[in-house]
């Protein structure tokens, strides 16, 4: 078993898992606030302040932290410019695990983001005892579901939901240790 502290940077085809940064304000900025992206999305704009401070907390939050969510960067594997983030959240029993994702537009369509998540998946599962890992999405949000499947989640369930004052269906998707 891994340290957690100890995994980051990771690189992949056409991605680098790291640490967030200060520096990454810009990037982190204009991604988080695209509405386009953010529609399906728990999380909403920040001011620059709240995101610097998000940002630097994220830098130093410990990696898999039971009962805690922390976020990755996703960064262009060459200039490490910033182009989207994973959060994980392990549960407080380290039993189980949840992701969620966001890449900025111009840097979809080529994979990275199923890459970023794939890596992450394979990171909770070389570092923790976890047995398995969740993905959670609004059913309307079609390539998320695209996403799940491509990293080898199985939807297990959908349920009916309130997000953001809006009645929708949430898919829930798992991969289990021993699948791969």
């Amino acid at each position: 078993m891994g340290t957690p502290g100890d995994t980051l940077p990771r690189l992949g085809n056409g991605f680098m898992l790291r640490r967030l940064a200060s520096d990454d304000l810009p990037e982190f900025q204009a991604y988080r606030h695209d509405p386009e992206l953010g529609r399906y999305q728990g999380w909403s704009p920040m001011s620059d302040e709240e995101a610097t401070a998000f940002l630097r907390e994220m830098n130093t939050a410990p990696l898999l932290n039971p009962g805690n969510w922390t976020q990755i960067g996703i960064a262009e594997p060459d200039s490490g410019l910033l182009i989207g983030d994973i959060g994980v959240f392990l549960d407080q029993d380290g039993r189980y695990a949840e992701v969620g994702f966001t890449l900025a537009r111009h840097a979809q369509g080529r994979g990275v983001a199923a890459a970023a998540v794939r890596e992450t998946v394979n990171l909770i599962f070389a570092a923790t005892e976890v047995d398995r890992v969740f993905g959670i999405t609004d059913a309307r949000n079609c390539a998320s579901v695209r996403l799940l499947e491509r990293v080898g989640m199985r939807k297990t369930e959908a349920t009916n939901a309130v997000f953001r004052g809006e009645q929708c269906v949430e898919y829930v998707y798992a991969v289990l240790r021993n699948d791969g």
